[in-house]
């Protein structure tokens, strides 16, 4: 359909689709959305999603606000009545996500919203920052086993530490979403994990080392699709099999070496566009 056929859809108008109300952000409702995702599975959310999008999700847990804010969405609906727990309401006040909650479920809230007159636009690409770095920053942090409360954390650091540096948006998004898929491999599958950044004006490295029980097969791991994860980690909208594709996805080099029984190394080349 020609683009000038198609007309911006706001948030307020997603609320009054879905009968929603708004949990955070309320104030936000006339922000402009360029599409709609409906998935529990974030790794899905951070390999499909699209920039300025809407999730609409029944999974209630402070990745699903890590993972939405990776892949730069707008809002969450949070779906059968569900409503946000007190952690993803004060991070989403702190990053600026709009939160709502639906009686509606997956299939009935597609179907609202695909009865909205009128179809999404296209969204357009945020200018890119020609502020450039001219020091190299380099951080180091350390990724606690298990800890599935903030997991996330480290990855969203380091995204607004590139912000603030002045990267351009979509670099940002990939390293980002990249860094994200480590770091929850970590915490899933390894005792024990630091994370590298090394940035510069031409390039971003982000470097994650663990130690644990390591990859027998990098090259299966590698598929899409293949997973160890736990049904306590499937529970929590990961385990997908997307991690280490996700990752190769987004970088320009991805290098990753492991040795059964001790660990693994995953080195990310980003390259900075001029």
């Amino acid at each position: 359909m020609p683009e000038r056929n198609l007309r911006l859809l706001t948030m307020h108008r997603v609320m009054e689709a879905l009968q929603a109300q708004a949990v955070v952000g309320e104030n936000l409702l006339d922000t402009h959305v360029t599409g709609i995702y409906a998935s529990d599975l974030m790794s899905d959310v951070l390999a499909y999603g699209k920039s300025g999008s809407v999730l609409l999700t029944g999974m209630n847990s402070i990745q699903t606000a890590v993972s939405s804010y990776m892949a730069e969405f707008k809002a969450i609906v949070f779906l059968r009545g569900k409503k946000p727990t007190e952690d993803i309401r004060q991070f989403a006040q702190g990053k600026g996500l709009i939160l709502l909650t639906t009686r509606s479920d997956m299939y009935e809230a597609c179907i609202q919203i695909a009865k909205i007159n009128g179809q999404l636009l296209p969204g357009s690409d945020a200018p890119a920052d020609t502020n450039k770095v001219e020091d190299i920053a380099l951080h180091k942090f350390f990724i606690k086993e298990g800890d599935f409360t903030t997991a996330g954390m480290i990855s969203t650091e380091i995204k607004e530490i590139l912000n603030s540096i002045g990267y351009e948006p979509r670099l940002v998004r990939r390293v980002a979403i990249s860094t994200y898929e480590g770091e929850m491999n970590v915490v899933m599958h390894a005792q024990k994990g630091t994370v590298i950044l090394k940035a510069s004006e031409l390039e971003i490295f982000i470097t994650i080392e663990d130690e644990g029980k390591g990859i027998p097969d990098v090259e299966k791991a590698m598929q899409e699709g293949f997973s160890t994860a736990t049904e306590e980690q499937r529970a929590l909208g990961f385990g997908s099999g997307m991690g280490l594709p996700n990752m190769k996805r987004n970088a320009d080099i991805l290098h990753v070496t492991s040795e059964v029984g001790k660990g693994t190394n995953v080195e990310m080349k980003f390259v900075v566009s001029k």
